[in-house]
């Protein structure tokens, strides 16, 4: 199979209160100015991406086989890929681990998602886990009391562009106003909200809250920084390996000349462009536009990339 170039669906409106028009500046063609994410490489229902032909990704799945997926990745697909823009605070959120949302979540998939800095407004914060010494009661006791309560139990952690950040499942978190994102994630739309910023619709009515539920699955021993990636010189340019865990890897491409990504029969890969560039491979090639996402199956032979300033290649984990 060769790889595809896939056509993104989008999350907005009343869907991403907090959304603006900032995934603009990645070419995307966004249905409402209150658009926060682009899923470019998914099979949630309701929001898969397709081919240019209109073939969903599920499609592309079930035609390929394990041509397309891989020997060692299952028939449910494991990853998602998504563009992240806010103008204003997302929720503050955690998502549980595999065995917590396939026991109650109707066997879903649980989430455990990574962030690149795209872009980073002067002053941008992210909320990064709880402050040390915070405990599931505090936080408790303070979504009870909500509004400063619940801030003053968080980590505020300033970002800059390029900066990696890695969120296991159990992991309080929340992207900042003026922050855009490439997010990994595995495939799963399960999130609990713990507190929306007191914000409410024009009938004066909030998002729902997943409190007990968050309560159940927050780990608040996690006390991580951005990730420290390696840098690895290779034929054509180098390879920058920003993570690798058992639910996805995730290494940024620079291809001065030509990087070949090989050939991996036993999993799929997604590759975005973050500069325009060229992908080539045994039967074909295609450029790509900053912003574009390919999904290349596990069968495609002889990937290249050529003269792109950077790109992120993500695939599911050993």
């Amino acid at each position: 199979m060769d790889p595809i170039k896939m056509i993104p669906a989008f999350r907005y409106g009343a869907a991403t209160p907090w959304g603006g028009t900032g995934l603009m500046g990645l070419g995307k063609k966004i249905p409402d100015p209150k658009t926060g994410e682009s899923l470019e490489i998914s099979v949630l229902p309701g929001l898969e991406s397709c081919s240019p032909e209109g073939e969903t990704l599920t499609e592309i799945l079930r035609r390929g086989g394990m041509e397309a997926r891989g020997s060692e990745v299952g028939e449910t697909f494991p990853l998602l890929l998504k563009y992240i823009s806010a103008q204003d605070w997302l929720s503050v959120q955690v998502h549980p681990d595999d065995a917590y949302a396939n026991a109650h979540e109707n066997g879903k998939l649980g989430k455990t998602e990574a962030w690149m800095i795209l872009d980073a407004e002067p002053g941008a914060q992210i909320v990064y886990g709880v402050r040390p010494g915070v405990t599931r009661e505090d936080l408790r006791h303070a979504c009870e009391e909500g509004g400063e309560a619940v801030k003053s139990c968080l980590r505020f952690v300033p970002v800059q562009k390029d900066e990696v950040y890695y969120i296991p499942a159990g992991m309080v978190h929340a992207m900042g106003a003026g922050v855009t994102v490439a997010e990994i994630q595995q495939s799963s739309d399960v999130t609990y909200r713990f507190y929306d910023w007191d914000r409410v619709d024009s009938q004066g009515h909030g998002r729902e809250l997943h409190i007990a539920k968050g309560l159940d699955v927050i780990r608040t021993d996690l006390q991580m920084g951005a990730c420290n990636p390696t840098e690895e010189k290779v034929p054509g340019g180098c390879c920058q390996h920003l993570i690798s865990e058992s639910a996805f890897t995730m290494d940024r491409i620079i291809a001065e000349e030509g990087v070949a990504l090989g050939t991996s029969a036993e999993r799929f890969r997604i590759l975005t462009a973050l500069t325009e560039g060229t992908l080539s491979w045994q039967n074909g090639e295609m450029t790509l536009a900053r912003g574009d996402s390919v999904f290349i199956p596990a069968s495609a032979e002889k990937v290249v990339l050529r003269n792109c300033g950077g790109a992120l290649l993500m695939a599911p984990g050993r």
